[in-house]
């Protein structure tokens, strides 16, 4: 699927780059994200995956060290613990730069 979308990314920037009126173009397509970047429901969606990945992130960690025991280097184990405390904050401010 990476693969997909970055094909696709990359035949339209080539499209924008490509066009007579690519200008004109590129600010049409920007204005188009912008609009769906700005979608409640575009943001909800993309805040529950965050979340979701968060939680599987967790459990998968809460798996791994519990078969790894302490062999985890203590830099990973306190990158996740804070990445964890991180997405505790219930008042994430996803899309707007303040983390």
């Amino acid at each position: 699927m990476r693969y997909r979308l970055t094909f696709v990314a990359g035949v339209a920037l080539g499209y924008v780059l490509g066009s007579r009126a690519g200008r004109e173009r590129y600010e049409q397509l920007r204005k188009c994200a912008e609009r769906v970047a700005r979608n409640p429901a575009v943001r909800n969606a993309a805040e529950s995956a965050a979340q979701q990945g968060r939680g599987f992130a967790g459990k998968a960690y809460h798996s791994v060290s519990e078969r790894v025991g302490d062999r985890v280097p203590a830099p990973v184990a306190e990158r996740v613990r804070s990445l964890r405390e991180r997405g505790q904050n219930p008042g994430d401010d996803w899309g707007t730069g303040n983390v």
